[in-house]
């Protein structure tokens, strides 16, 4: 008779598990919880409990104190916090765990995704947003129209708009309103990882595949089974993975590396990308037949400057929960403020305006942010937020004429993003990887950039 292997049925539940000895440090969990989180199993093993799985009931301890007085399992609702500070309601049950002789050795939790329809739901009949995506402009109103039809489909959808507008949450908030919503939401960035390792990321890959491979690993897509796989950055796929992404979506197999034996996988792929990818068709740097095949439902979300009168609703949004968060009395931005901020034109969009939001947050001690308060780059290179000059792409800009206005525009852009790292970098204290959370961008990106502007770390 064939062995189970102990780690794939575990893989295999429905919902987080994770282990845990007498004195608090993590010994397993399951790929459904270490998705969840956003965490490896690997990284979190030996690590305290409360590092690991934080909750709002149990930022200061993890529970396991008050389980292991009691022989009764115990079972309550919580907020789970993930990696990237998003709450998430989930039910924690937590059971002992006892050697053969009966001595108490730690115990088990279990925990179980809770946020599904009902929270979409109650979202949907607000007027002012579609999940965690908020706005009133037209633009977004008419997106907001298409999303409940787009969320019951199970075709392919491709979310397409520029940096910082919002593509995540979106994508996220369609899985939520779906049928899928008790499945897993992974997501993958498609441009922060070489080819190989993507590969092996995306597919999964048997033991003894490729140096380094200890042991088999399922691969994104049968950890988002029967859920959602979030491509973001697809155009930044190479093309050998393109082939094997568009014969997944014909079949719904997955090949690890090493294997010749699929494993079929459940899953609706959406994917995102702030690139012309009809262009990059045209120049043989993305395939057509790829290109359809994601673009059975095409979103495209707008650009800030393209949302008229949204900027104070969102502006009055971050400042609140932000405020919230961090505890501080704070009301409103002053008049001077708001001018300073209505007439600024966001090339960074929705990340840029929430990441100036925090800083004001984190500077303001009155109740109402002064200029003093905002960033400087705000005050000392003004840019009207006017539809005829907006943040030029290279590849737009290089098509036009080059002309003294739109060259201003592209110093000051640079300028910006120049500046908005080196506060990101003080404000990590020189850690890359918590400076590229704050830029919202990836690490690869963040590296590039400082060697870009000769940035000192």
């Amino acid at each position: 008779m064939k062995r189970i292997d102990p780690a794939a049925l575990l893989d295999a539940v429905a919902f987080g598990l994770l282990a845990v000895d007498s004195q608090g440090r993590v010994l397993a969990l399951n790929e459904r919880l270490a998705t969840l989180i956003g965490m490896s199993a690997d990284a979190a093993v030996g690590l305290p409990c409360v590092q690991v799985l934080r909750n709002r009931c149990g930022v200061q301890r993890c529970g396991a104190g008050e389980s292991l007085e009691s022989e009764e399992n115990t079972s309550r609702t919580d907020d789970l916090i993930t990696r990237d500070r998003r709450r998430i309601p989930v039910r924690i049950s937590v059971s002992l765990l006892a050697d053969p002789g009966g001595t108490r050795i730690g115990y088990l939790k279990t925990i179980e995704d809770l946020s599904g329809p009902e929270s979409a739901d109650q979202l949907l009949s607000t007027s002012y947003g579609f999940g965690s995506v908020i706005g009133r402009s037209p633009r977004m109103q008419r997106l907001f129209a298409m999303l409940p039809v787009v969320a019951q489909s199970d075709a392919s959808v491709l979310i397409t708009g520029e940096t910082g507008t919002g593509k995540d949450l979106l994508a996220e908030a369609i899985h939520q309103a779906s049928d899928r919503a008790k499945g897993p939401f992974v997501k993958i960035n498609c441009g922060a990882l070489p080819a190989t390792l993507l590969e092996s990321e995306l597919f999964g890959h048997k033991k003894g595949a490729f140096t380094g491979a200890v042991e088999d690993r399922p691969g994104r897509f049968r950890m988002a089974h029967q859920g959602t796989l979030y491509l973001t950055e697809i155009g930044d796929l190479p093309l050998a993975l393109q082939v094997k992404l568009l014969t997944f979506l014909d079949d719904k197999i997955v090949y690890p590396l090493g294997s010749t034996v699929g494993h079929p996988a459940d899953v609706r792929v959406v994917a995102a990308t702030h690139r012309d990818l009809g262009e990059m068709v045209r120049r043989g740097r993305f395939r057509e037949d790829l290109f359809y095949r994601l673009n059975v439902l095409r979103l495209e979300v707008p650009s800030l400057r393209e949302r008229e009168g949204d900027i104070p609703l969102l502006l009055d949004y971050f400042l609140k929960r932000l405020s919230a968060e961090l505890g501080r009395p704070i009301e409103g931005f002053a008049p001077r403020s708001l001018k300073i901020l209505l007439d600024y034109h966001y090339p960074g969009n929705v990340r840029e305006l929430k990441n100036i939001a925090e800083y004001c947050v984190h500077l303001c001690q009155e109740k109402r942010v002064q200029p003093a308060h905002l960033p400087a780059y705000l005050m000392e290179k003004p840019v009207s937020r006017q539809r005829t000059a907006p943040s030029l792409p290279a590849a737009a800009a290089a098509s036009r004429p080059a002309g003294a206005e739109n060259q201003t525009v592209i110093e000051a852009w640079s300028d910006i993003e120049a500046r908005l790292i080196r506060e990101a970098l003080v404000k990590a204290r020189g850690h890359r990887g918590r400076a590229a959370q704050i830029v919202g961008c990836a690490r690869s990106t963040l590296w590039r950039k400082i060697k870009q502007y000769g940035i000192e770390v």
